[in-house]
């Protein structure tokens, strides 16, 4: 809080306009306004509960300034750090006493800049520099994915060193975790445990999106002890729209570029017992060849329904092991029937052709199976089958309106075909 200098010299000034105009211009002489005068280092006014020598300051206490002696008082005081942010604080009534309201950054130089006025209204100003010694705590944020051109369902991760489980902690973390798109669109953080955030914006990215994601956390205090540390900067493109939604009903996979129709396909899905999971799903990579064999998802070897099977074309969509491949061997049943073990099955021709046109973070939607739904988190990127209002209830910096927790444990990976 800022207070004004006192006036009283000036407001007699202003009188002697009013009342007596020729006098005017002895009033506005330098040498008798004690507001125009040059300040004078107010070096005796004011001390700082600063180290005198060059030890540096510890953040994790406040700044304070106090106004000595009782021949004048604080009227100011800015304090701004190396990038131009201001320290927040407040001045009391009296001008005895400023303290900073706002946590002292880490490994930060400040610059202190203290005004004052002696008891005839006459200008000082002193100025103080100090640098907070680093912290033995660091918080540090890896932005994802790598940089490159993703599907219109990719989300932007934050992976912290750290646990940071307090709410409050939480919003620090938040506040500093920016993401920039071009066009702008609507977007929110959503916790899925205590390392880890996800964000998307309400909708599918828009097609041709240029995004922006960064930290500015570093130096910040997060909690006692723990300050934010450097952080790598992520962009991204955002590419066309590709969906690919699947009908386990109808044996049949239906793919959009933009909107329009582009392919339709014969497929084959999840078997009673082994039913492809329904929901949105994100790709999350692509391999030419994968080795897939039953003892992986638990099928006992040398049982009815073991297998171990050369797979080509894989367009992997969860963590466990659920691929969009080449299926060969059941290319009698696609279209007809599901007989995979989880997977969605086509022929050669159609898995090639699907892997050459699909990238990360496109859309795989599953209808009418018989499965469960699609997990939002910790087997891929489930997130578009969490709805918004729920999604923004995952953010710190609003109420949470989730139902139960929101922490996943990793699932391995394993194969289903």
């Amino acid at each position: 809080m800022n207070h004004t200098p006192r006036i009283r010299t000036v407001l007699t000034c202003t009188l002697l306009v009013v009342s007596f105009g020729a006098a005017a211009a002895a009033c506005s002489d330098s040498d008798s306004n004690p507001l125009a005068a040059k300040p004078f280092d107010a070096a005796d006014q004011v001390s700082f509960n600063t180290p005198d020598d060059s030890t540096k300051v510890d953040p994790d206490k406040p700044l304070e300034v106090v106004a000595t002696g009782d021949d004048g008082r604080i009227t100011d005081v800015t304090v701004t750090d190396d990038s131009g942010h201001h320290l927040a604080g407040e001045l009391d009534a009296e001008g005895a006493r400023w303290r900073s309201t706002a946590p002292l950054s880490a490994g930060v130089k400040y610059t202190v800049k203290v005004s004052t006025e002696d008891e005839d209204g006459s200008p000082g100003v002193r100025t103080l520099t100090f640098e907070t010694s680093p912290a033995k705590r660091l918080l540090t944020v890896n932005l994802g994915p790598k940089a490159g051109t993703y599907g219109v369902g990719q989300p932007i991760t934050a992976e912290l060193s750290l646990p940071v489980k307090d709410k409050a902690a939480r919003a620090v973390v938040e506040r500093a975790l920016k993401v920039e798109s071009s066009p702008s669109v609507e977007g929110a953080w959503y916790w899925v445990d205590d390392k880890k955030l996800h964000y998307r914006p309400k909708e599918y990215w828009p097609t041709g999106a240029t995004l922006r994601a960064t930290s500015n956390l570093q130096g910040v205090k997060v909690s006692d002890k723990l300050y934010g540390g450097p952080s790598k900067e992520l962009k991204i493109t955002i590419g066309d729209r590709i969906e690919a939604i699947t009908d386990a009903g109808a044996h049949q996979m239906t793919v959009k570029r933009n909107g329009e129709v582009i392919n339709t396909i014969p497929v084959t899905t999840g078997k009673p017992g082994f039913s492809t999971r329904n929901g949105i799903k994100v790709v999350l990579g692509k391999e030419y060849f994968v080795r897939m064999r039953g003892t992986s998802i638990g099928i006992a070897a040398g049982s009815s329904e073991s297998y171990d099977l050369p797979v080509y074309y894989a367009t992997r969509v969860t963590w466990s092991g659920e691929y969009v491949h080449a299926a060969p061997w059941s290319v009698g049943s696609q279209g007809y029937a599901n007989v995979s073990h989880g997977c969605t099955g086509m022929s050669t021709g159609n898995a090639a052709w699907f892997f050459e046109t699909v990238r990360e973070g496109d859309i795989v939607k599953v209808i009418n199976s018989l499965g469960a739904e699609m997990d939002p988190f910790g087997n891929g990127f489930g997130d578009w089958n969490v709805s918004w209002d729920r999604w923004r209830g995952g953010s710190a910096l609003v109420a949470d309106t989730r139902d139960g927790s929101s922490s996943v444990d990793e699932a391995r990976l394993r194969p289903e075909v």
